[in-house]
C-alpha cells in the first residue's frame, strides 16, 4: 500500500477560515467533508486529515545558517495555497485518483494527488 496526499487548493486572493465563513456555507462544507471522511474510514483508506489556516498566519523558520531566522508569512507567495488535506493509504495511484474524484465532487473543489515518498527497498 502507498500513502497519498489529497490536497485542496485555495485562491490566495481570499483567505477564508471557519470563523469568517457564512454559517450555512460552513455547515454544508463540514457535512460534505464529514461524509467523505466517513467513507474513507469505512474503506480503511483514511490515515489523517486537516484544514490549514491561511498563509498569512504562517511563520517561516530558517535555522540553516549561523543564526536562527524567522519571518512572518509563508515561505513562498503563490496565487493558490494549500487549504486542507487528507492522507490516505491505498493500493495504487488509480485508487488515490478515485478518492480525489469523490472529494472533488463532495467539496466542489479541485484536488491534487501526490504520493508520499517511501525509502528505497533494501537488497
Amino acid at each position: 500500500m502507498t500513502q497519498y496526499l489529497l490536497s485542496l487548493p485555495h485562491d490566495s486572493a481570499a483567505e477564508p477560515t471557519m470563523a469568517t465563513m457564512d454559517p450555512a456555507e460552513l455547515e454544508a462544507a463540514m457535512a460534505a467533508a464529514g461524509a467523505f471522511i466517513e467513507e474513507l474510514m469505512q474503506s480503511g483508506a483514511f490515515v489523517f486529515a486537516g484544514g490549514l489556516m491561511p498563509p498569512s498566519t504562517a511563520t517561516t523558520v530558517d535555522n540553516t545558517g549561523a543564526e536562527l531566522r524567522t519571518a512572518n508569512g509563508p515561505f513562498v507567495e503563490a496565487p493558490e495555497y494549500l487549504g486542507g488535506f487528507w492522507v490516505i493509504d491505498v493500493a495504487d495511484e488509480a485508487s488515490a485518483v478515485d478518492w480525489a474524484a469523490k472529494a472533488s465532487k463532495a467539496l466542489s473543489s479541485r484536488v491534487e494527488v501526490r504520493a508520499l515518498q517511501e525509502p528505497p527497498a533494501e537488497d
